[in-house]
């Protein structure tokens, strides 16, 4: 998604699904803790006043509405997580899974002390 958007900006827009299909309202954003940067919206979907958490990041605002790149059953489907609360690490992972989106681990950092000893500051021979 446009990482210039005020995540403000999203609630009370139309949601579409990859068809152009009415989903419902954005009713909140929810921010990435380690970046800032809008991660997921609460679609207000109208069955029953029912949340249903969608990823932002493959999804785009066009023309004023939010085009949410999957099909609305596979939106209305995912895990009811409530809102207005924090999402906490494995619920993040919940979504991500059953959307489909790569959930894999960075890249873990070179080893730089490969080779030395503990303390020592010089090389093993």
């Amino acid at each position: 998604m446009q990482s210039d958007i005020d995540p403000r900006s999203l609630i009370g827009r139309r949601a579409i699904d990859r068809n152009g299909r009415k989903i419902g309202t954005v009713h909140e954003v929810y921010l990435d803790d380690a970046t800032g940067e809008p991660e997921w919206a609460a679609i207000r979907t109208g069955l029953f006043s029912r949340d249903a958490f969608a990823p932002l990041e493959p999804s785009e605002l066009v023309d004023g509405v939010l085009r949410i790149p999957f099909e609305r059953a596979v939106i209305r489907q995912a895990p009811d997580l409530g809102v207005g609360r924090h999402l906490s690490p494995e619920q993040e992972l919940r979504l991500y899974r059953h959307y489909g989106l790569d959930v894999s681990a960075p890249e873990p950092l070179p080893d730089r002390d490969f080779g030395k000893l503990a303390g020592s500051g010089s090389e093993e021979t």
